[in-house]
């Protein structure tokens, strides 16, 4: 079909991938859970647009690129790690002030203050964009199902593309109405909530950790 081959292996083998934990998926859960649907929409629009760029990339041969060039995916890499680093100290930032003020049944606004500023969007947007293993990911994983003898292989990698765009849609959206189940008890138990971000903030540090000590092969 369109120069796709394999088609229920490919769908299967992405409904695992998508499944995974990551940075993204965590994200999308966390804004969810503080700021409701709308702005979980946001962060999950972010986190497509990305990964329609990195897709689109791989098509152009940068996954390539970035495979060949040492210093290219360790310039990238280290950028994405230390982005991701940057997030983590902030949630373990605000779930310290949570902590603090968790006897404090007034202070609830100036908990959720600094959150207002959050970007949703355009900070999904980075976090999907400065991850390489996930442009290598895309060629690695697509180019398996695409027809070599195919006369249009964009095409082929736009179909691939619309499937895994499709997944992650509906695996956002059941954690972004999960998430927002989570957000009454995190307004009602100031404990939960700081452990929550805690937790998230300790993740993103792994990630960053995980993406730091990644190699190009």
């Amino acid at each position: 079909m369109l120069g796709v081959t394999d088609l229920p292996t490919y769908l299967v083998g992405l409904v695992l991938i998508v499944l995974l934990p990551g940075p993204n998926s965590l994200y999308v859960l966390s804004v969810a859970a503080r700021r409701g649907i709308r702005n979980g929409y946001r962060a999950a629009a972010g986190v497509w647009c990305g990964d329609a760029v990195l897709m689109t990339l791989s098509a152009a041969g940068v996954a390539s690129l970035l495979q060949a060039n040492a210093l290219l995916f360790s310039i990238v890499k280290y950028a994405g790690a230390g982005y991701l680093t940057w997030l983590a100290f902030g949630m373990l930032r605000a779930a310290w002030q949570m902590w603090r003020t968790r006897r404090d049944r007034g202070g609830s606004e100036e908990a959720v203050a600094p959150v207002a500023e959050e970007r949703p969007f355009r900070r999904a947007l980075v976090i999907s964009l400065f991850n390489p293993k996930a442009i290598l990911f895309f060629v690695a994983f697509f180019v398996q199902f695409v027809d070599p003898g195919y006369a249009y292989p964009a095409v082929s990698f736009v179909v691939l593309g619309a499937f895994a765009q499709l997944a992650s849609f509906l695996y956002l959206s059941a954690l972004i109405f999960g998430g927002t189940k989570l957000a009454a008890a995190f307004r009602r138990r100031r404990r939960l909530s700081a452990g929550a971000t805690s937790a998230a903030g300790a993740l993103f540090l792994g990630f960053a950790v995980k993406l730091s000590l990644a190699s190009s092969v």
